[in-house]
């Protein structure tokens, strides 16, 4: 993982899968987080293979060199892998994190039906948590839910509480607040997708 991070990264299923390529041959990413993906691709590869994954995001390259996890063969010389991206090259991880935001976003703005906040300012907030321009500081916030209030504190780890999320420290209380009050009214998967653009929060966070 990068920079030796070895905790259990969430990953987005995508609606739609992204056309990129790994070892320069063209591959769907199926699923993506800060971590690592799960893509479909032509020829065999084994667990501990190293690859090269890399794909575009509004014009810009993204590229990871990463470690195969798992494999299997699904038809005639096609295979699903899960990778764990190793090394990234460039600003490929402040790339990803700001494409991240912008998918969740999008999703959790679509489930009004879910949703007695106000949707397009909770789709608004989630971009701004995962906004990787925001200059970064050390400490992380856990916000846990009880089914009836919200209890706060300082934490050093950065892990994904299931009833709540971690942020880091220097998130504004305006936003917060609105990102409580959206997972309060969330489903579950809607939840899952809030603690996702938290993780881009805190991984914006010194080590």
């Amino acid at each position: 993982m990068l920079e030796k991070d070895r905790r259990r990264f969430q990953r987005m299923k995508l609606a739609r899968p992204i056309l990129g390529a790994l070892d320069g041959e063209s591959a769907l990413i199926l699923d993506i987080g800060l971590g690592g993906a799960f893509v479909e691709h032509h020829g065999q590869r084994k667990v501990g293979d190293m690859v090269t994954l890399s794909f575009r995001w509004q014009g810009e390259e993204i590229t990871f060199r990463s470690e195969v996890a798992r494999t299997r063969m699904t038809g005639d010389n096609v295979a699903q892998s899960g990778v764990n991206f190793v090394e990234m090259r460039g600003a490929s991880v402040a790339r990803l994190q700001d494409m991240m935001a912008t998918f969740v976003g999008r999703v959790l703005a679509a489930q009004k039906a879910n949703a007695s906040a106000d949707v397009e300012e909770s789709g608004a907030i989630l971009y701004q948590l995962g906004d990787a321009r925001k200059s970064r500081s050390r400490g992380y916030m856990a916000y846990l839910w009880d089914g009836k209030s919200w209890t706060c504190r300082p934490t050093q780890m950065a892990d994904q509480p299931r009833s709540g999320f971690t942020l880091a420290a220097y998130e504004d209380e305006d936003e917060v607040e609105t990102l409580c009050r959206t997972f309060e009214t969330a489903d579950e998967e809607g939840r899952r997708l809030i603690r996702l653009v938290a993780e881009l929060s805190a991984n914006t966070v010194k080590k």
